[in-house]
């Protein structure tokens, strides 16, 4: 289990996802983020998408789509249709 703050230890796509039998992504409200007593007792779980500095966060459903491609492409994008076949 990840939980992705803008006050997160780890980066994001540094996590080995390929090696996890499942993984979960929490994400908090995005007017508020995660509690912070949830991240200060799993800070070593907590990830981030990288930013500027001066930048606030990123918008939710945006961040959502990063973090889930990353899991995908690391998991090889396991059970989807890469290729369409729309055209055959």
């Amino acid at each position: 289990m990840f939980f992705v703050t803008t006050k997160g230890k780890n980066v994001y796509s540094d996590n080995l996802y390929q090696d996890l039998e499942e993984v979960f992504i929490v994400f908090g409200k995005e007017t508020k983020g995660l509690p912070e007593d949830i991240l200060k007792k799993y800070i070593e779980k907590t990830i981030r998408i990288p930013m500027k500095p001066h930048l606030r966060s990123l918008n939710l459903s945006n961040s959502a789509a990063i973090v889930a491609y990353e899991v995908l492409r690391q998991t090889n994008f396991q059970d989807l249709e890469e290729v369409s076949g729309y055209f055959n």
